[in-house]
């Protein structure tokens, strides 16, 4: 098992099947020696773990909670193409789009909880820029989609 692998069982995870795309599209796409994921939803064995908005359905703690779990899922499309999740150098860039009412305005806190979890696991090397953005829906109504990018040697 590598580093990281056993650092997500330590933090009571274990890396979830790649999702299968629900378009014309693949999870994850290497250029260079960066891994871009697609968006990443909050399944959990093809369900979403929730559906809705925050603001209104979803409170913030659990929408930080549905981060997390987006996070996890595009770490498995990662290690679909890298084969190995101990070759991520840098966590780059994350984007987070939170599905919200128009008078919610904490998308931030929200995708903290991507970017914590993704700290928690890399370390120093889980520190990234990032974007939290709010948007009207998300797909299958899902509450929140990531997507990474990452370094690799």
């Amino acid at each position: 098992m590598s580093k990281v692998e056993s650092r997500l069982a330590e933090l009571g995870h274990t890396l979830p099947q790649v999702a299968t795309p629900a378009g014309s599209y693949l999870p994850a796409m290497i250029s260079g020696n960066l891994v871009f994921t697609a968006g990443q939803i909050p399944l959990i064995d093809g369900k979403l773990m929730a559906t809705g908005k925050l603001g209104a359905d979803i409170d913030t703690e659990q929408g930080a909670r549905i981060a997390e779990r987006c996070a996890l899922n595009a770490l498995a499309a990662i290690k679909s193409v890298l084969g190995d999740l101990d070759r991520v150098k840098q966590v780059v860039k994350v984007v987070g789009f939170v599905a919200s009412v128009p008078q919610f305005t904490a998308q931030p806190s929200v995708i903290n909880g991507a970017s914590e979890f993704l700290q928690q696991v890399f370390g120093d090397a889980g520190k990234h820029a990032r974007s939290a953005v709010g948007v009207p829906v998300l797909p299958l109504d899902a509450p929140v989609e990531v997507e990474l990018i990452v370094e690799f040697e």
